[in-house]
């Protein structure tokens, strides 16, 4: 199983977590670690009646190039001109960096404990999306434990059938974000992260 880099605690790692937008294609890590690190999020991060229903495909070196010629391409399809001159900064931004996890939803495996469980029905597909985010913050969070930057994105759906077919997905995993990275050229995104108040977003009752 993996673990954090040794030189920082879970809640060091947490505080750390931050959003890179300049990468470069190289890598603080091999490339099995990269997987260790997502095979062992897909298998222990918590689901709701441990359904499962995450699902991720791992882009490394020209297959994450790829990706994102896929995606300029798409884009270029469907946007003006000037829209995609400025959108198209952004994705060779993307596009230089090492490597992307597309994150995914089983909707068979979805439908299938809805079934199961008549009763909460409405509420699975709800927990479908809570899960999938747990496994982005955990793989986002020990992606960077390693040295690497990380950044999320979200340009689904117009990619979805393309990267089915390049990249064999099954059509019922249903794509939620693409998650960048690779070695930072620089800081993060926002040097001086504002908090809210935690006073106005936490409650505790009974401590002692």
């Amino acid at each position: 199983m993996a673990s954090l880099a040794p030189s920082k605690s879970f809640a060091e790692a947490i505080r750390d977590r931050r959003t890179y937008y300049a990468l470069s294609n190289e890598s603080t890590v091999p490339d099995s670690r990269v997987e260790e690190i997502v095979k062992d999020a897909i298998l222990h991060t918590p689901s709701a009646f441990n359904s499962q229903t995450s699902r991720a495909v791992v882009l490394l070196g020209e297959e994450h190039v790829k990706m994102w010629d896929i995606t300029i391409e798409v884009y270029k399809q469907q946007l003006p001109e000037d829209k995609f001159n400025q959108a198209n900064q952004r994705f060779q931004g993307f596009r230089a960096g090492y490597g992307t996890i597309l994150f995914y939803e089983d909707t068979d495996t979805v439908r299938e404990f809805q079934n199961k469980f008549k009763t909460y029905e409405d509420k699975f597909p709800g927990w479908s999306e809570q899960t999938n985010g747990m496994h982005q913050f955990v793989i986002w969070t020990a992606l960077e434990a390693e040295g690497l930057g990380v950044n999320l994105q979200h340009y689904n759906p117009l990619i979805d059938v393309r990267l089915e077919t390049e990249f064999k997905v099954p059509p019922t995993w249903n794509l939620k974000a693409q998650m960048v990275f690779g070695k930072p050229t620089s800081g993060p995104a926002f040097q001086n992260k504002e908090f809210k108040p935690v006073e106005e977003r936490m409650k505790v009752f009974g401590a002692k």
